[in-house]
Formats: C-alpha cells, structure tokens, sequence
C-alpha cells in the first residue's frame, strides 16, 4: 500500500473530533512526506532538532511541526520560529530555555510536560509529584511565552496490553487531577498525548487525544545523516 493509502486507513480509524492523528516522519524522506501531505496530512513529528529544522526549510508552510523526541535546551533555539508543540518536556530549565527563545521570537510555544508512566529506566520524564511541584513554582508562574496545553506519557514497551491500559489509565486520572488543580478556566489545557503504532488503540480508549504513528504509514525508516546544529 502506498503513504496515501496507509493515512487514509489511519485516519478514518483514528481521527475524530476529539483525537489528533500525528504522522512521525522522522528518518523519512522530503518526498515521503510531501505525499503525506498531498494526501491532506498536515501534522507530522519529529524526534531530532536538526531534521526537522532541514525538513522544515523544504516543505509547505502550513505544515504543523510537532518535537516528540527528548530535547536539549541548547537546540531550542533552532525550532522556537516555526515548532507548534513540544512534546517531551521534561524539568523546568527546558521550559525556562523555550520561554527564552519563545520571547525572542514574540512567540508563545505550546508544551506537553512529559510524565513518567512507564516501568522502565530508559523513558524521560517527571514524576507526578515533580508536575505538582514544577506547577506550583513561581518560576514556572512566571513564564510568560509557553503555554502548558497537557500532558504526554510512553507506555512500558511490552506486550501486556493490561500493565499498557493501566499506565494510559494512570496518566488520563492524573490529567484530570491537574486539570482541576491548575488549569480548570483554561479551555487550552486539554491535550494527552499518548500512543504509538503497537498502542494507539488502547491510548485512545484510555483518553488519548493525540497519537504518534510513523513506521505504519511511511513504511522502512531511511536512515539518513542530516547536518549537526551548532551549540553556539
């Protein structure tokens, strides 16, 4: 099946008024995913800074950028022009840097805060408690650049789709318990952003607003060595 066809299938079963499908281009090629968005995708994600800074420069304008991978604070400066949500934010410095960059760009950059549902040691992310704390700081309370538009989990990588359900679960009941506490007259504060082609369809019976498919839909990853930003 072609791109086209493999988005057509994903988005007829994912997308809904309530759910966002994001197509992960990262690795893929230009082309690929200028037939990603002939065929009327406009939201992709990408895991590196400089791939998706290169790609950004060659496509359609209108494209959506989304960073879903971990992000380092000296390469924010690179994508605060043009990025529409950064998913993986994990510690307060990283939101302090994008609120830097955010200004000098007259900007306001929507964030996801990473929270840490899975049981492994390799996944980024908060703990509930350190959400809690960062949203109380009066550092955090005075950013005025990003926006925090909600919250975004990985699941354990296994096969046990119960422990998968179970930690999506967590995350939804958690949203909702910071949505209250700290974001209940703000409409923006809505997004969870959760699962990927092996659990997309437990995320969203699980309150996920946002899925990550890439491999499903572009096929083979190419891998391709795109140029190093510098840190300066």
């Amino acid at each position: 099946m072609s791109i086209a066809d493999n988005l057509k299938q994903y988005k007829s079963e994912v997308e809904s008024d309530r759910v966002k499908l994001i197509a992960v281009s990262k690795t893929q090629s230009v082309e690929a995913i200028l037939e990603a968005y002939e065929a009327g995708q406009r939201v992709f994600g990408e895991n590196l800074v400089q791939e998706m800074v290169e790609k950004q420069e060659q496509l359609p304008k209108d494209i959506e950028w989304h960073l879903i991978g971990h992000l380092q604070t000296n390469k924010v400066k690179y994508i605060a022009p043009f990025v529409k949500l950064i998913h993986g934010v994990d510690s307060l410095k990283l939101l302090q840097e994008i609120n830097k960059q955010a200004l000098k760009n007259k900007r306001i950059i929507d964030c996801l805060l990473q929270v840490y549902i899975a049981d492994e040691d390799t996944k980024f992310g908060l703990a509930f408690d350190e959400v809690i704390e960062l949203l109380r700081s009066e550092e955090y309370q005075a950013l005025q650049n990003i926006r925090i538009v909600g919250l975004m989990g990985i699941a354990t990588n296994t096969k046990n789709e119960k422990q998968i359900a179970t930690e999506f679960n967590e995350l939804k009941v958690f949203f909702e318990g910071i949505k209250i506490s700290f974001f209940h007259k703000d409409d923006a504060f809505k997004e969870i952003s959760t699962g990927m082609s092996a659990d997309y369809r437990i995320a969203i019976e699980e309150g996920s607003t946002m899925v990550r498919i890439g491999s499903s839909i572009f096929g083979k990853r190419i891998i391709k060595h795109f140029k190093n930003l510098s840190a300066n």
